[in-house]
């Protein structure tokens, strides 16, 4: 008997109707990470998780898409591109295992969004307070460049999360000029105006867009990715991470320290 493409993970349109079916962020979390509707995508993970970096011989690889992390009342949302091929990838949580990560958790402990400074691996005892982190990609890309098809197949996801959040959410960090492209059409589908012209990408570039049902705004801040490229050559600073966060919590209605 074929299956329906919402129980079918390999059907391309798997993210698109098992995500509508999720009725709350915990049962979403869950269904994203059987998915398999992006075949490259599939084969990269898994053979990274069997050929493995040297310095991860003993680790058991995730090797499945990530799901968001953090509570599901947040009203603050911090979007990044996809998994990393050893980090996310490995660990089977977002921003983990690799140098991005361990910048971002220690800004978020700095202003007292999360319980410690590190993130080691997915269920390791890290909390987030105010605070969900996701991406428009939820399984690890060659060279970090998902296809255009691939982001659109995958955008389903992280459109049903922007709308089980949107009771809650009132900002979103985009780290990276790939995450503000992709969330624009992500606010417009889960239910917020886009302005026009679209906004453009900057680092601590804001955009607002209207709620169509009468709702709360919803703020847009542009954030440069917190890559080891943007780091190391001194383009974003640990100081400048903490202040645009800060920033954007305070939007959100948050108390950082």
């Amino acid at each position: 008997m074929q299956l329906a493409p919402a129980d079918d993970p390999d059907h391309p349109r798997h993210p698109a109707e098992a995500a509508a079916r999720a009725t709350g962020l915990a049962d979403l979390d869950r269904v994203v990470t059987g998915c398999r509707a992006c075949p490259r995508l599939v084969e990269w993970r898994e053979e990274t998780a069997r050929t493995k970096r040297r310095a991860y011989q003993d680790w058991d690889y995730w090797a499945r898409p990530i799901p968001g992390f953090g509570p599901p009342e947040a009203p603050l949302v911090l979007v990044g591109l996809a998994p990393a091929a050893h980090g996310a990838n490995r660990t089977g949580r977002i921003f983990t295992g690799d140098p991005s990560g361990d910048l971002l958790y220690a800004a978020l402990h700095d202003l007292g969004f999360a319980n410690r400074p590190h993130s080691v691996r997915h269920g390791d005892g890290l909390e987030l307070y105010g605070v969900r982190i996701t991406d428009p990609v939820r399984c690890a890309p060659p060279d970090n460049k998902p296809s255009t098809a691939e982001r659109e197949t995958c955008r389903p996801w992280i459109t049903r999360e922007m709308q089980l959040l949107r009771p809650t959410v009132r900002t979103v960090v985009a780290l990276g000029g790939f995450a503000w492209q992709a969330m624009l059409p992500v606010i417009a589908d889960a239910g917020w105006v886009l302005p026009r012209p679209r906004p453009a990408f900057g680092h601590a570039a804001l955009a607002t867009f209207p709620a169509r049902d009468g709702g709360s705004d919803l703020r847009l801040y542009g954030c440069y990715h917190v890559s080891p490229r943007n780091t190391n050559t001194g383009r974003l600073s640990t100081a400048m991470l903490r202040d645009l966060l800060r920033e954007a919590a305070l939007s959100a209605g948050l108390r950082p320290r």
